[in-house]
């Protein structure tokens, strides 16, 4: 990380200098706001991590519930989350806090009828990622959210005991169209209401959202009438996979999953309870622990549990549902209007938690959305940029519904009879579906933010559209072994990564320092264009360039100048631009990638980490296209 760029600063790094004007814990509610956010869960909090790091932003995040959550919910966080939380500057606290899942078993009746493990298989693939799948706590995800808003410029806290009720849009006014009424929920203030006015609102208030219900959605799907249960507990066992994520199905009970959870003594257990009437509710059957707790004793017989204290529990439905748009704008108004009021996380889709996507997939819906809006409050970009958000999303969670809808089938499946390759069906399945439930296999459809693959065969490892898969490389003015994924922050900006072709040592003459001069002189280049005056070179588009050799090939003091830049009230040099191979440990990131040696390449990351672009190094006017589809001029 960086820090010390404006001045010396003592103490902890992470605590950003405070914002003038920024408003503090039980001050009056505002008449104004930039951003509303309704609902503190991972999709809000998310949100409002990103937006508090912009001084100039004024978020509101409003909360029902009156304090923190503190335990249940969600826990699974795929490698896809993890690589975001790095960008946040969290991610290796996760990985000390939680547990790793390296193995998934599968246990069903033996030819005696006795529960036997029938598979063992890799949770996550060689190679995905550098980040593992973990559990951890929902709320322990919350509270490194929170830290963050509190350390960041804004201060950013949630306002609890305040609920979203209902909104209006005034498509006419320029500023501050959305006007909102909250309701408080506290004891003493219970149904009291208040008005403020924003100028966007975003619905992260859960599957009965009064944001998605204001501006006229609803969600649309279907539900499998399977009651479950799920309990966080203390127990004892002489089930052998107690600490590895496990499926397990009996011979006439049923079926439950067994998830590690972090400390190395809780574990939280789904179990199948009873098939639901085709109008019955999970509330009318009266079910409770106890009930959870008895059918998880006779799935798992012989093997006995003895639970010592339920944590938490709850039972629920399944339901694989979605809304018809993310957004407030109907189709017919696309082109003349901007979206004022969006939709996240459960608002908008739900679905059973067996594939581990719900809150993975919320946190994506505002990573994506994040920096959308950063761009478009801070004039950036235009507001018609929100229209991607819908069109995005849209498709990622329906690919998500799809899944999860089959994924339910074949683990409520009562029949192992199909095994082939010495696997279960379920356990197949599950091998086949890891990129999936890794997270990994989004990929944005060609757009103004994802380019033609056109070039794709420069970067045959890095699919336009997907996730920047890092690499392991050596930071050349440290000689420091990284990642190169992890110079990517969750601060707005585009990165564009510059691949050397072979030879090319960053001097004069070669195609890299070509490009820089480019870049950073031409009044055609996107730097130039889109960059406002007195911001650093890199506040919008941070140039990095990544080059075959070993770091003691290269000298630093021989790199173009926009690879050195002068950052910062002092001019200080930023000495973090350039990249070499890992050659010492034989981790070629061109040949991981499948970066064209010979050509090298352009590769435009966008701010959430998906690849916007593949672009070869002579490519001046596509590249200029690019960026001027997406922000605007500002010099």
């Amino acid at each position: 990380m960086q820090f010390h760029v404006n001045g010396f600063v003592p103490g902890d790094p992470d605590v950003h200098p405070a914002a003038p004007g920024r408003r503090r814990p039980g001050d009056p509610l505002p008449d104004t706001v930039d951003v509303l956010i309704a609902g503190s869960g991972p999709a809000g909090l998310c949100l409002a991590a990103q937006l508090a790091r912009v001084p100039g932003i004024r978020t509101m995040l409003v909360e029902p519930k009156l304090a923190p959550m503190e335990k249940g919910q969600a826990d699974g966080i795929s490698v896809r989350s993890m690589e975001m939380f790095q960008a946040f500057g969290f991610g290796e606290k996760v990985m000390r806090e939680s547990v790793w899942i390296n193995e998934t078993t599968f246990w069903a009746p033996g030819a005696d009828a006795a529960l036997a493990r029938v598979a063992r298989v890799q949770d996550v693939p060689d190679g995905i990622s550098e980040m593992p799948h973990v559990l951890i706590n929902q709320a322990r995800v919350h509270d490194m959210f929170l830290d963050l808003m509190r350390r960041s410029p804004t201060r950013l806290e949630p306002d609890y005991g305040l609920k979203v009720v209902d909104l209006a849009i005034d498509t006419a006014a320029a500023e501050y169209p959305v006007t909102v009424t909250l309701e408080h929920t506290a004891p003493d203030r219970e149904g009291q209401r208040a008005t403020l006015r924003a100028n966007y609102v975003v619905g992260c208030d859960g599957a009965r959202s009064a944001v998605r219900g204001a501006i006229g959605g609803a969600l649309h799907g279907d539900a499998a009438h399977q009651a479950w249960g799920v309990m966080d507990v203390l127990a004892t066992t002489d089930f052998p996979d107690w600490r590895m994520k496990s499926f397990v199905r009996s011979k006439d009970e049923g079926i439950l999953m067994v998830l590690p959870r972090e400390g190395g003594h809780l574990v939280r257990l789904y179990v199948e309870l009873d098939a639901l009437g085709e109008h019955e509710r999970v509330a009318d059957r009266g079910m409770g622990a106890a009930d959870i707790i008895a059918k998880a004793q006779r799935i798992f017989r012989p093997f006995a549990l003895d639970v010592k204290e339920v944590v938490w529990w709850s039972i629920y439905e399944i339901g694989h549902r979605l809304t018809d748009k993310f957004d407030d704008v109907p189709a017919a108004q696309v082109a003349t209007r901007a979206p004022r009021v969006m939709l996240a996380g459960d608002a908008c889709h739900t679905h059973s938690p067996k594939a581990g996507q719900g809150m993975n997939v919320s946190m994506g819906d505002t990573f994506n959305l994040g920096w959308k809006l950063i761009s478009v409050l801070t004039g950036r970009a235009d507001a018609a940029l929100l229209h991607s958000y819908s069109g995005e999303r849209r498709a990622a969670a329906q690919g998500l519904v799809e899944f999860d809808h089959k994924w339910a089938r074949v683990v409520g499946a009562r029949s192992e009879d199909d095994a082939a390759d010495g696997l279960p069906r379920v356990a197949r399945e599950f091998v086949a579906n890891l990129p999936f439930t890794c997270g990994l296999t989004i990929q944005y459809e060609r757009s103004a933010l994802t380019g033609a693959p056109t070039h794709q065969h420069l970067a045959a490892g890095l699919p336009i559209g997907k996730r920047f898969h890092s690499a392991p490389v050596v930071r050349l003015a440290d000689a420091k072994p990284m990642h190169l994924g992890h110079c990517i922050e969750a601060d707005a900006r585009f990165r564009l990564f510059v691949f050397a072709p072979a030879g090319d040592t960053g001097g004069r003459g070669g195609a890299v320092a070509a490009l820089c001069d480019w870049l950073e002189h031409d009044a055609a280049s996107p730097l130039r264009r889109h960059t406002a005056p007195g911001e650093d070179v890199d506040a919008v588009i941070d140039v990095r360039a990544v080059f075959p050799q070993d770091f003691r090939a290269l000298e630093y003091g021989a790199m173009p100048t926009l690879l050195r830049p002068r950052v910062g009230r002092y001019g200080l040099t930023d000495y973090e631009k350039v990249f070499c191979a890992d050659t010492k440990r034989g981790e070629d990131v061109f040949a991981l990638r499948g970066i064209d040696r010979a050509a090298g390449c352009i590769v435009v990351v966008r701010p959430d980490q998906y690849v916007g672009h593949v672009l070869p190094l002579a490519a001046r006017e596509e590249l200029a296209a690019y960026f001027a589809a997406i922000l605007r001029v500002r010099t």
